[in-house]
């Protein structure tokens, strides 16, 4: 004997594939969800009440010491390799 597993007929693979996407789509059910109004609302509060340095037309300009994206000040910042 062979030892190679006996060849599946088309319907068998047929049945195999939509086992298969019916048990993905199972899943993707089974996932929790939001409803759109409520992830849009989500969103617009956390864009209101975080302030994004790169706009300073809308949130103001940034002090120094506020500023993430400021170069240091502090000593030199070089690296020897």
């Amino acid at each position: 004997m062979s030892g190679r597993p006996p060849k599946q007929s088309m319907s068998e693979l047929k049945l195999r594939r939509l086992s298969e996407h019916n048990q993905r789509l199972r899943e993707d059910l089974a996932r929790p969800r939001i409803r759109v109004s409520e992830a849009s609302k989500s969103l617009i509060n956390y864009c209101k009440s975080t302030p994004d340095h790169l706009i300073p037309s809308v949130w103001g300009p940034v002090s120094k010491a506020d500023d993430p994206f400021a170069m240091p000040n502090q000593g030199c910042q070089c690296v020897v390799m």
